[in-house]
């Protein structure tokens, strides 16, 4: 007993240690500022120099802008940019066209006969756009704006020249129209064409306090196709309406704005990544390397149950196309399904074996049809739960939990013969079939063998991964190892809370936690997202409130306001923190099922356990889109307790006084 005293009593030094230096990290490195309207300003003092990238998607296009200002203050930027459905050779996984452009056209400005020289930058906004200002002496203001179009395949660049001179000046606009073909036997459909276009050349005299602009337009397209009409103020108007749409869907209200506004963020890039392929809308992740494709983890098991409650139709509609291409892989001889549907869902990706992929699809395919609470749909994606749960059942060893080939980090890491998150996904799908089954009036005998499948893999689960690892009561991620691994969060997002205690000292210590979030292993530099996010929600719904919302809170200040924002990333080393756009789901949905607890139980109901930190008086989630409803979840502190409200503009379904830490349950009128 004394030992176990001394050990929790390091555990607890340990945990002060890193919320202390991850406080002090993030006070130093604050880089940008919340304004008023939302958006995420860095003012140029003596930060610099500085670079960074960001990805913004269309439907047709998506960009990584790569920015930053030197030393001498100077703006530079360079754009890669991706046609999804421009596919080259040989058509798979990364087959997208893609080109890169480093020039500015400002460059080719001339101001009273000569280039713009002495530029320095003020200021860098993100707003759905980047925009970038700077000042030329007290002679000239510049703009940059950049965005992709919402729905053509094009790049929008719009700049401005304003005179804050005392007198008139010269500006000269060059006429550019540069065209690059690529291969014709490198494009599955020939050669294609890329464009680059100015609209507003010209000769301009500006008075004092007068402004001209101009725009540049990348567009690429197929051999005989004709080049979109392109204006200006239309592809701005349509792309700040997207993000003004997205912004009134799903809305956070606590009283920290720097989880607000990446809340705010995460559904931007969660939701603007779906592209119009051939095979339907599919969401993908992006990075210069994922798109026209979708994935068994990404797409199925992290993103879909989020838009679910986000109240964005292309976004559900991707989702469920996702789950259906999914479906046309079922076989009678339980072969596994792909881990990947590629190139516009003509081809597949299965190079890492079965990662758990029928476990993934089955726990994000049946949440997501609960949460939708469209029964035609959810009839739909049955077989495909179906099918998955019994290629799981299928491959239990003889010890009870699910055998696979790796994981979705797909053998970068060693997972073993048989992995925690694996069984933990598939235990959390059977437990939503017997919620949808019974909405669906399944047959009952069916339900009850999930339910006592469900029982039995649980107790596996504890048996096979239960262990000390390090000095901490948690899991062994697979039966050989022995080292701290960040995925131990697994059980805690699937309500599996036998070793919470242990488990979340480990996440939290030194020995985990980065100031980047979790390392992947204990005493690796290795870091992705994905599983600090998945641990930040299952901390939350475990009751650890007050010790989670710190690190949330260090978390989200360094994605938004830090040195790469505003979004979740990636990974690091591989990918140089990209912003792949599932990661923005799973920031959502730490809020969504960590913070408000909702678990769907029913097709319209839910059980949710609000989490409010003893030092909020309040929170909501307002205009959630979920079980064919619209409704508002808030919470408020009392004297006794929490005043939890569940209602809309029309009806108050749940209103009642609570004690924290209660299960509420309600249920939508049919």
């Amino acid at each position: 007993m004394k030992k176990l005293c001394i050990g929790s009593r390091a555990i607890f030094f340990a945990v002060i240690l890193v919320l202390v230096t991850c406080k002090t990290f993030s006070q130093e490195n604050s880089r940008w500022e919340i304004e008023q309207n939302g958006s995420i300003t860095w003012k140029i003092k003596d930060n610099i120099p500085h670079k960074d990238h960001i990805e913004m998607s269309g439907r047709k296009i998506s960009a990584v802008l790569r920015y930053g200002v030197g030393a001498d203050g100077s703006f530079h930027s360079t754009r890669s940019l991706v046609w999804p459905m421009l596919r080259t050779i040989p058509n798979n996984t990364h087959a997208s066209f893609t080109r890169q452009f480093a020039q500015d056209a400002m460059r080719f400005v001339l101001v009273n006969y000569k280039p713009i020289v002495n530029e320095k930058v003020v200021l860098v906004t993100i707003d759905g756009t980047l925009l970038a200002k700077s000042k030329v002496d007290n002679t000239l203001e510049l703009t940059r704006q950049y965005f992709p179009s919402t729905s053509l395949p094009v790049f929008c660049e719009n700049y401005t020249i304003k005179n804050t001179a005392d007198k008139s000046c010269v500006v000269e606009i060059p006429k550019i129209n540069f065209e690059y073909k690529s291969e014709e036997d490198k494009g599955t459909e020939g050669s294609y064409t890329v464009i680059t276009r100015v609209a507003n050349e010209g000769t301009f005299v500006l008075q004092p306090g007068e402004t001209i602009d101009f725009s540049v337009f990348y567009c690429a397209t197929k051999k005989n196709e004709s080049i979109p009409e392109l204006n200006m103020e239309t592809e701005k108007k349509n792309r700040l309406e997207l993000v003004r749409q997205l912004r009134t869907k799903l809305v956070l209200e606590t009283p920290d704005p720097i989880l607000n506004t990446e809340f705010e963020f995460a559904k931007l890039r969660a939701a603007e990544s779906i592209f119009e392929t051939k095979g339907g809308p599919m969401h993908s992740p992006g990075g210069e390397s994922y798109y026209a494709a979708i994935w068994a983890n990404d797409q199925a098991e992290y993103i879909g149950p989020f838009f679910a409650y986000l109240g964005y139709d292309y976004a559900n509609k991707a989702s469920l196309n996702a789950y259906l291409l999914f479906a046309k892989y079922i076989n009678k001889e339980y072969k596994p399904i792909p881990s990947s549907i590629v190139a516009e869902g003509t081809d597949i990706w299965d190079g890492a074996g079965d990662r758990g992929d029928a476990a993934m699809i089955a726990y994000g395919a049946a949440r997501y049809a609960l949460a939708r609470g469209n029964v035609s749909e959810a009839e739909q994606v049955w077989p495909l739960i179906e099918w998955c749960l019994e290629y799981c059942r299928l491959k239990l060893n003889s010890e009870g939990v699910v055998d696979s080939d790796s994981d979705e980090l797909e053998g970068r890491f060693p997972a073993g013969k048989a992995n925690l998150n694996t069984s933990s996904l598939y235990y959390d799908a059977l437990n939503s079939a017997v919620y949808l089954g019974r909405s669906l009036k399944k047959n009952p005998k069916q339900l009850d063998l999930y339910k006592l499948q469900s029982q039995n893999l649980k107790a596996a689960i504890e048996k096979y991964f239960g262990a000390e690892v390090d000095g901490f009561l948690t899991y062994k991620y697979y039966k050989e190892n022995d080292v701290l691994r960040a995925w131990i969060c697994t059980p805690l997002t699937m309500g599996i809370y036998d070793r919470q205690k242990g488990t979340i000292a480990a996440l939290f210590s030194s020995k985990l936690w980065t100031p980047d979030g979790l390392a992947s292993a204990a005493g690796d530099k290795t870091f992705w997202d994905r599983s600090t996010l998945y641990a930040l929600r299952g901390v939350l719904a475990a009751g650890e409130t007050d010790k989670a919302l710190d690190f949330l809170h260090y978390y989200s200040e360094r994605r938004l306001l830090g040195d790469h924002v505003p979004y979740p990333v990636e990974a690091y080393p591989e990918g140089d923190q990209r912003h792949l756009s599932a990661e923005s789901g799973l920031y959502c949905r730490v809020f969504t099922e960590g913070l408000f607890g909702i678990r769907p139980v029913g097709l319209n109901s839910f059980t949710f356990t609000p989490r409010l930190p003893k030092s909020w008086p309040g929170m909501s989630l307002r205009n959630i889109n979920a079980f064919e409803q619209n409704f508002d979840i808030t919470v408020k502190r009392t004297n006794n307790g929490l005043k939890v409200t569940v209602s809309n503009q029309n009806k108050i379904w749940f209103e009642k006084q609570i004690k924290e830490g209660n299960l509420i349950q309600v249920t939508f009128d049919k």
